[in-house]
């Protein structure tokens, strides 16, 4: 890892460079709601993107819960608070952009699980 500062378990520190944006969508099939470039980030449009909540948290996954934690974090996570209207197609085309990267993203393509919620008296108080 070079000069790259280690966690406890030989992993880099990556919470000084890694941040997660986040945003949450009711599909719907209409195309007026299509997004061609989500495979570039989240939307900032209008209202989409312009309501924050900026918090210190962990990264996500099943294998992480209450007793074993990630040794990349803490990570600033940022996510917007409201729920958006979208497109199937545009994720139909998130899609297709992920499998045409260079570092093929086929394996990111499936519905993956999500870890417990954090236990209060463990969770940062800093939203």
């Amino acid at each position: 890892f070079g000069d790259q500062e280690q966690g406890n378990d030989g992993s880099p520190v990556l919470s000084s460079k890694v941040g997660v944006q986040g945003q949450v969508f009711t599909i719907v099939n209409d195309e007026s709601y299509y997004y061609p470039d989500l495979i570039r980030g989240w939307i900032q449009d209008g209202d989409y993107g312009s309501d924050i909540a900026k918090y210190t948290g962990s990264t996500t996954g099943t294998s992480r819960n209450n007793q074993v934690c990630s040794s990349y974090s803490p990570i600033t996570w940022q996510v917007d608070r409201k729920c958006h209207l979208i497109s199937a197609s545009s994720f139909d085309k998130m899609c297709a952009d992920m499998k045409q990267q260079r570092d093929d993203m086929s394996d990111d393509l499936y519905a993956h699980g999500a870890r417990e919620v954090v236990a209060n008296n463990i969770a940062g108080n800093n939203l």
